[in-house]
């Protein structure tokens, strides 16, 4: 005799719809990138080594460092986050790159 157990899926019913993502750019030289961070693990030194790198390899970048937005988690987060298309639109960004902790 076969005992079948009830089976749970972890995941939970999708709450949004998928947007498409936003087409690429086509070059990086004279674009503004942006650096969304959540205060935690090293961010801080990552983002000096990827703005040298990044400025290096491709003529004329502009960059937005992360204290312009605030954190991205903490007691802040939702007001950083409901300002951060205002914000993004001010400083006149073309690409974002967020960096989470562990």
């Amino acid at each position: 005799m076969q005992i079948h157990e009830p089976v749970v899926w972890p995941r939970s019913a999708k709450t949004i719809q998928s947007k498409p993502l936003a087409p690429r750019l086509d070059r990086l030289e004279g674009k503004t990138v942006a650096f969304l961070w959540d205060y935690l693990f090293r961010g801080d030194e990552i983002w000096g080594i990827v703005k040298a790198e990044l400025g290096a390899r491709h003529a004329g970048m502009r960059f937005v460092d992360h204290e312009v937005f605030g954190s991205t988690h903490g007691e802040d987060e939702h007001r950083v986050l409901a300002d951060l298309p205002a914000r993004l639109r001010e400083n006149r960004v073309d690409a974002v790159i967020s960096g989470m902790g562990c």
